[in-house]
Protein backbone atom coordinates (compact mmCIF):
# COMPACT_ATOMS: atom_id res chain seq x y z
CA UNK A 1 0.00 0.00 0.00
CA UNK A 2 1.52 3.34 -1.01
CA UNK A 3 1.92 6.43 1.16
CA UNK A 4 -0.57 8.30 -1.01
CA UNK A 5 -3.21 5.60 -0.50
CA UNK A 6 -2.81 5.94 3.27
CA UNK A 7 -3.13 9.71 3.12
CA UNK A 8 -6.07 9.62 0.71
CA UNK A 9 -8.05 7.43 3.10
CA UNK A 10 -8.29 10.43 5.43
CA UNK A 11 -9.55 12.73 2.68
CA UNK A 12 -13.18 13.30 1.85
CA UNK A 13 -14.57 11.56 -1.22
CA UNK A 14 -14.73 14.89 -3.06
CA UNK A 15 -11.08 15.66 -2.24
CA UNK A 16 -9.98 12.19 -3.37
CA UNK A 17 -11.93 12.64 -6.65
CA UNK A 18 -10.32 16.04 -7.18
CA UNK A 19 -6.87 14.57 -6.72
CA UNK A 20 -7.66 11.73 -9.13
CA UNK A 21 -8.92 14.27 -11.67
CA UNK A 22 -5.55 16.04 -11.53
CA UNK A 23 -3.47 12.86 -11.55
CA UNK A 24 -5.32 11.42 -14.56
CA UNK A 25 -3.87 14.19 -16.72
CA UNK A 26 -0.25 13.59 -15.75
CA UNK A 27 1.92 11.28 -17.88
CA UNK A 28 4.77 10.75 -15.40
CA UNK A 29 4.51 8.39 -12.43
CA UNK A 30 6.89 10.67 -10.51
CA UNK A 31 4.68 13.71 -11.15
CA UNK A 32 1.58 11.77 -10.13
CA UNK A 33 3.21 10.78 -6.84
CA UNK A 34 4.50 14.31 -6.11
CA UNK A 35 1.25 16.06 -7.10
CA UNK A 36 -0.82 13.54 -5.14
CA UNK A 37 1.20 14.16 -2.01
CA UNK A 38 1.16 17.94 -2.51
CA UNK A 39 -2.62 18.03 -2.99
CA UNK A 40 -3.28 15.75 -0.03
CA UNK A 41 -1.13 18.03 2.15
CA UNK A 42 -3.01 21.07 0.83
CA UNK A 43 -6.40 19.50 1.56
CA UNK A 44 -5.31 18.58 5.10
CA UNK A 45 -4.13 22.16 5.67
CA UNK A 46 -7.41 23.42 4.18
CA UNK A 47 -9.38 21.21 6.58
CA UNK A 48 -7.41 22.52 9.60
CA UNK A 49 -8.53 26.05 8.63
CA UNK A 50 -12.17 24.99 8.57
CA UNK A 51 -12.37 24.57 4.78
CA UNK A 52 -12.63 28.25 3.76
CA UNK A 53 -13.57 29.12 0.19
CA UNK A 54 -10.87 28.24 -2.32
CA UNK A 55 -9.45 31.41 -3.88
CA UNK A 56 -6.21 33.20 -4.74
CA UNK A 57 -5.76 34.69 -1.27
CA UNK A 58 -6.07 31.27 0.35
CA UNK A 59 -3.44 29.77 -1.97
CA UNK A 60 -1.13 32.73 -1.35
CA UNK A 61 -1.54 32.19 2.39
CA UNK A 62 -0.67 28.51 1.95
CA UNK A 63 2.44 29.40 -0.05
CA UNK A 64 3.51 31.89 2.62
CA UNK A 65 3.10 29.27 5.33
CA UNK A 66 5.19 26.79 3.33
CA UNK A 67 7.96 29.39 3.01
CA UNK A 68 7.75 30.25 6.72
CA UNK A 69 8.05 26.55 7.54
CA UNK A 70 11.45 26.61 5.80
CA UNK A 71 10.47 24.71 2.67
CA UNK A 72 12.84 25.20 -0.26
CA UNK A 73 11.67 27.39 -3.16
CA UNK A 74 11.63 24.41 -5.53
CA UNK A 75 9.39 22.44 -3.14
CA UNK A 76 7.03 25.40 -2.70
CA UNK A 77 6.86 25.85 -6.48
CA UNK A 78 6.16 22.17 -7.05
CA UNK A 79 3.28 22.27 -4.56
CA UNK A 80 1.90 25.43 -6.14
CA UNK A 81 2.06 23.75 -9.56
CA UNK A 82 -0.11 20.95 -8.22
CA UNK A 83 -2.62 23.46 -6.84
CA UNK A 84 -2.65 25.40 -10.13
CA UNK A 85 -3.33 22.16 -11.98
CA UNK A 86 -6.14 21.41 -9.53
CA UNK A 87 -7.68 24.83 -10.23
CA UNK A 88 -7.42 24.31 -13.99
CA UNK A 89 -8.99 20.86 -13.89
CA UNK A 90 -11.74 21.98 -11.50
CA UNK A 91 -12.63 24.93 -13.73
CA UNK A 92 -12.56 22.75 -16.86
CA UNK A 93 -14.96 20.31 -15.19
CA UNK A 94 -17.34 22.98 -13.87
CA UNK A 95 -16.42 22.54 -10.22
CA UNK A 96 -14.75 25.95 -9.83
CA UNK A 97 -15.55 29.38 -11.21
CA UNK A 98 -13.12 30.14 -14.10
CA UNK A 99 -12.30 33.57 -12.62
CA UNK A 100 -11.33 32.00 -9.31
CA UNK A 101 -9.23 29.42 -11.18
CA UNK A 102 -7.47 32.20 -13.12
CA UNK A 103 -6.68 33.93 -9.85
CA UNK A 104 -5.20 30.75 -8.40
CA UNK A 105 -3.14 30.17 -11.55
CA UNK A 106 -1.75 33.71 -11.14
CA UNK A 107 -0.26 32.99 -7.70
CA UNK A 108 3.45 33.65 -7.96
CA UNK A 109 5.88 30.93 -7.01
CA UNK A 110 8.82 31.27 -4.67
CA UNK A 111 11.83 32.95 -6.18
CA UNK A 112 14.64 30.49 -6.56
CA UNK A 113 18.14 31.88 -6.43
CA UNK A 114 20.90 29.56 -7.49
CA UNK A 115 23.81 28.75 -5.27
CA UNK A 116 27.29 28.02 -6.48
CA UNK A 117 28.48 24.67 -5.28
CA UNK A 118 31.74 22.96 -6.00
CA UNK A 119 34.94 24.41 -7.39
CA UNK A 120 34.46 27.13 -9.99
CA UNK A 121 37.12 28.53 -12.27
CA UNK A 122 38.01 32.17 -12.01
CA UNK A 123 37.86 34.25 -15.18
CA UNK A 124 41.65 34.10 -15.45
CA UNK A 125 41.71 30.31 -15.02
CA UNK A 126 39.05 29.88 -17.70
CA UNK A 127 41.01 32.12 -20.07
CA UNK A 128 44.18 30.08 -19.43
CA UNK A 129 42.28 26.91 -20.36
CA UNK A 130 40.92 28.49 -23.52
CA UNK A 131 44.38 29.71 -24.56
CA UNK A 132 46.08 26.35 -23.91
CA UNK A 133 45.26 24.61 -27.24
CA UNK A 134 47.18 25.70 -30.34
CA UNK A 135 44.51 27.56 -32.31
CA UNK A 136 46.66 27.42 -35.47
CA UNK A 137 45.77 23.74 -35.96
CA UNK A 138 42.42 22.10 -36.61
CA UNK A 139 42.84 19.91 -33.53
CA UNK A 140 43.63 22.99 -31.44
CA UNK A 141 40.55 24.81 -32.75
CA UNK A 142 38.43 21.76 -31.96
CA UNK A 143 39.86 21.50 -28.45
CA UNK A 144 39.38 25.23 -27.83
CA UNK A 145 35.76 24.98 -28.98
CA UNK A 146 35.10 22.02 -26.68
CA UNK A 147 36.69 23.83 -23.75
CA UNK A 148 34.56 26.91 -24.47
CA UNK A 149 31.41 24.76 -24.39
CA UNK A 150 32.49 23.08 -21.15
CA UNK A 151 33.26 26.40 -19.48
CA UNK A 152 30.19 28.17 -20.87
CA UNK A 153 27.84 25.44 -19.66
CA UNK A 154 29.60 24.81 -16.38
CA UNK A 155 30.11 21.15 -17.24
CA UNK A 156 32.64 18.85 -15.67
CA UNK A 157 34.78 16.57 -17.83
CA UNK A 158 32.77 13.52 -16.77
CA UNK A 159 29.49 15.23 -17.61
CA UNK A 160 30.73 16.07 -21.11
CA UNK A 161 32.16 12.57 -21.64
CA UNK A 162 28.92 10.88 -20.51
CA UNK A 163 26.79 12.72 -23.07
Amino acid sequence: MSDIALVRSRLTAAEARAIEMVLDGLPSEHSRRAYGRALADFFHWHRRLGRPQLNKALVQRYAAELREAGMSPSSVNQRLSAIRKLATEAADNGALDPQVANGIRAVKGARSEGRRTGNWLTREQAQMWLNAPDSRTMKGLRDRTLLAVLIGCGLRRTEAADR
